[in-house]
């Protein structure tokens, strides 16, 4: 055995190409399956209803971390599968019958447990494989086993089976559909068998999108309409109060637009999801036409694929929508952050002009200043000539001092200059 280091996840990603498999099938047998919509987090609880089925027949129940699982219940055979919010249950019982539909498998199960499915059943259909060797039936007789509702049928696989079904649900809460096998062996049978399945289950699935679809597009229909109205008020709008009242009015318009896309992104991606999958089964099945019946494929597509591009309908006008919201809320808050700016620019205009006043005032003050000291110094050379004439030295104490103003003026000047340059620098360097 070679030995090397392996990635931890490889050998849970190779056994996901094998989960689900196909159950190998030999006509005739009945079939009955349901599909409940549990939600994403209710595994256990789908593992117990298995499990508690089980028990009532001595079977081992499935392991703790299964999900998917094969147990022979009876003359029943069970298989459950887990998907990502729903879990499917399928009922087989091989052998002769008279009426496809009369006595369906599923009435061999225990009356509560069906009752007791967790969560919602969404897809409930009985499946009926007939033999080549059985007497063929005319258009009638299959009409009549589907309550004479209109049918659809189609050659499938290159004439290996032939299948018909009404897509109605019937008195008993079930689809139903009928194959006649022409000769397929027990895996293809079963492989058309599943395939049959998962188109009725996941168009069902698919669908849970077109009632959100509709609920939504009266909401984006009127989101619309009120960012058309405010789109067309934009040009009328004159003061800032306005452009904010509309911006308020807009963050409102987004709030709502977000609130739709939370609640229908998910569905609309799974409804995405799940048709391309019907899609595929369809071309999977490699119909061809029957005689005075509608083929399988063309008449679920009839009212299936108009449901699936109204969703996508409404998924593109959300996202428009809130491109568009997007787009007029930068445009009103260009203009909101013009008008700010404009008054910035005012106010810095207006603080100009005051420092342009101040700067004057100081300046008259700085002028007021020098007269002042000038002032004292000269009523100071006053007193010192007066002291002066008084130890004998001859000097007139008037003129001493009208002699002294011109310099004292002079130098008091040039000291408040020169003061204010120091205090200028002091400030440009600390900018």
């Amino acid at each position: 055995m070679i030995e090397f280091a392996e990635h931890p996840l490889r050998r849970a990603l190779a056994a996901e190409i094998h989960a689900r498999p196909y159950q190998m099938m030999r006509p005739p047998i009945r079939i009955s399956h349901v599909a409940a919509m549990s939600g994403e987090r209710n595994i256990e609880t789908d593992r117990a209803h298995v499990a508690a089925l089980c028990r009532t027949f001595g079977v081992a129940p499935p392991p703790s971390d299964a999900t998917h699982f094969t147990a022979r219940l009876g003359t029943v055979t069970l298989k459950w599968e887990r998907h990502t919010e729903f879990a499917s249950y399928l009922f087989a019982a091989e052998g002769a019958f008279e009426q496809p539909f009369k006595e369906p498998v599923v009435d061999k199960l225990p009356k509560d447990w069906l009752k007791t499915i967790p969560g919602e059943v969404l897809s409930a259909t009985h499946i009926a494989v007939e033999t080549a060797s059985t007497p063929e039936r005319s258009l009638e007789e299959i009409a009549a086993l589907f309550d004479n509702n209109t049918v659809a049928g189609s050659s499938l696989r290159e004439d290996q089976a032939r299948a018909w079904t009404d897509l109605m649900i019937h008195a008993d809460g079930f689809g139903r559909i009928l194959v006649r096998d022409l000769g397929q062996n027990q895996r293809q049978l079963g492989r058309l068998v599943q395939r049959l399945i998962e188109l009725d289950t996941y168009r069902m699935v698919a669908m849970l999108a077109f009632p959100l679809a509709r609920e939504a597009r009266s909401r984006v229909a009127a989101a619309e309409r009120e960012l058309s109205k405010i789109v067309s008020e934009l040009p009328a709008v004159e003061g800032i109060d306005d452009e904010r009242g509309l911006l308020k009015r807009l963050s409102g318009l987004a709030a709502e637009a977000e609130a739709i896309a939370v609640s229908t992104n998910y569905r609309f991606s799974a409804a995405r999801a799940y048709y391309a999958l019907v899609r595929q089964r369809v071309d999977e099945l490699r119909e061809r036409r029957l005689d005075w019946v509608q083929p399988f494929g063309t008449f679920l597509y009839r009212r299936l694929a108009p449901a699936m591009e109204t969703c996508e309908n409404v998924a593109a006008r959300q996202e428009s929508l809130s491109v568009r919201i997007a787009r007029a809320s930068g445009l009103l808050r260009t203009r909101v952050d013009v008008a700010l700016e404009s008054q910035n620019r005012d106010l810095l205009q207006s603080m100009n002009r005051r420092a342009k006043l101040q700067l004057r005032l100081q300046e008259t003050v700085e002028g007021l200043s020098v007269v002042a000291i000038s002032y004292y110094l000269v009523g100071l050379v006053h007193y010192l000539a007066k002291g002066a004439v008084e130890t004998g030295v001859p000097l007139h104490p008037e003129t001493a001092a009208a002699v002294s103003v011109p310099v004292v003026v002079l130098l008091v000047w040039l000291g408040v200059r020169r003061l204010r340059k120091a205090i200028a620098r002091d400030k440009d360097a600390a900018e």
